[in-house]
């Protein structure tokens, strides 16, 4: 990959993960994406090379270990930064979220996260560098009516956040949780809630954010961040 650095994006989809491969593009990364589906492949294929970057495109399910880790594997050595970004926002009274729907929900968001960092973390520990970062929810603190599934799942991932954190910050490893408290501008986000761009987040200045922590400096590393648009109360 021409000796550029290399993203490896997981849940890699129009919206926030376009936007999250544009921009470490622009910044000098490769792109890999993981995502079931390759419905955008070209349309993301297209942005990351005009951004001066190449893309690869990894097609499997984040929550079948042997697939995902089979994909991995072969470009594993190379992953300078890993981004966890999928998750199943599933929005139902307890008691009819099915036991199918809340392990899902944890599989995608926790299990998937397992599977991606176990695949990378020994090379990066290997030459003491490298980042992970989580994309966390205010679900991963408090767990409102009716998510009960995708609150138990947040909550999972930032507690492996930590944990990996606090093994590997002294490989070199920087492991970062990303708390978005709010809702972000993109085509998912529209289709379900309706148009309200000015009240969400704008994908371009997460991306940005993610970017801006996998530059941090080993004596200055953050774990948590937490992003909101203004409009959001907290």
């Amino acid at each position: 990959m021409n000796g550029r650095r290399t993203l490896l994006l997981t849940g890699m989809a129009e919206g926030l993960g376009a936007e999250i491969a544009e921009t470490f593009a622009r910044a000098g990364h490769d792109v890999i994406g993981l995502s079931r589906t390759t419905r955008t492949t070209g349309h993301l294929t297209r942005r990351v090379e005009q951004a001066g970057g190449s893309y690869i495109h990894l097609a499997c399910d984040i929550t079948r270990a042997a697939d995902t880790i089979a994909a991995i594997k072969p470009l594993a050595g190379r992953i300078d930064v890993l981004i966890h970004n999928p998750h199943l926002l599933t929005i139902k009274p307890f008691e009819q979220t099915t036991s199918d729907e809340f392990e899902q929900a944890w599989r995608v968001a926790c299990l998937g996260a397992v599977i991606a960092a176990q695949a990378v973390i020994p090379h990066m520990a290997a030459r003491r560098q490298g980042t992970i970062i989580f994309t966390g929810a205010t679900a991963g603190f408090r767990g409102a009516a009716n998510f009960s599934a995708f609150a138990s799942a947040k909550f999972a991932a930032r507690g492996l956040a930590q944990s990996l954190a606090r093994e590997y910050s002294p490989k070199g490893v920087h492991v970062a949780h990303v708390v978005l408290d709010g809702l972000i501008d993109a085509p998912q986000t529209e289709q379900r809630f309706g148009s309200q761009a000015s009240l969400r987040m704008d994908p371009r200045a997460v991306a940005q954010a993610y970017l801006d922590l996998s530059k941090q400096p080993p004596s200055a590393w953050t774990h948590e961040m937490d992003l909101r648009p203004f409009s959001e109360r907290f």
